[in-house]
């Protein structure tokens, strides 16, 4: 069992515009679609195939509600895992989605999640600073990215983090559909 973050960023490393938007990104196609033979389709496939449990940030919750139009066709919603989501505010479900606002501390919140995803791995979603609230207690085994060939110049950072002591550990990197860099990293325990 892993605890991944698994994002698209730019080559800036931004994983949404300066009005948190992916919009960006899909001019590479919208979304993942696993009927569709690519790489980028194939690799998320596999990757979703071992989550047992998700978590996300207000941020990103709100833009999925309102992307997907989730509050009128709740039919959408692309998880059949249990979410955490990550808010100090009150946000609205999603009809029939196992979905868990949570707020505060990140480590009794892993720990619950772990337990349900049954030793399937915990997909941490974003934003960038709630992954980093995993890293900073050692929460964090790996870090995907498919890096886009583009740059924002500003916008939600990667991970608004230092990790620099251990350095990060590249496990794999390949590029995908001729476009997109995929790296793998794992990620050591931070050191006092």
């Amino acid at each position: 069992m892993k605890t991944q973050y698994y994002t698209a960023t730019s080559i800036d490393g931004f994983i949404a515009d300066s009005n948190n938007s992916l919009e960006w990104l899909f001019q590479f196609g919208e979304g993942v679609d696993p009927n569709q033979d690519s790489d980028i389709n194939r690799e998320y496939t596999a990757f979703l195939a071992d989550v047992g449990a998700l978590a996300m940030g207000s941020t990103t919750y709100e833009w999925i509600v309102r992307h997907s139009d989730l509050l009128s066709e709740p039919s959408q919603w692309a998880y059949e895992m249990p979410t955490w989501v990550f808010s100090s505010r009150e946000l609205p479900p999603i009809q029939g989605a196992d979905i868990r606002f949570v707020s505060g501390d990140v480590r009794p919140v892993h720990a619950e999640m772990v337990e349900a995803a049954a030793g399937r791995n915990v997909w941490l979603v974003g934003g960038g600073d709630l992954v980093g609230q995993f890293a900073d207690h050692g929460l964090l085994d790996e870090i995907i990215l498919g890096v886009a060939p583009v740059t924002l110049g500003s916008g939600a950072p990667l991970l608004p983090r230092r990790l620099t002591t251990p350095p990060l550990q590249l496990l794999d990197a390949k590029v995908a559909d001729g476009t997109f860099a995929m790296l793998r990293y794992a990620v050591g325990s931070p050191q006092e």
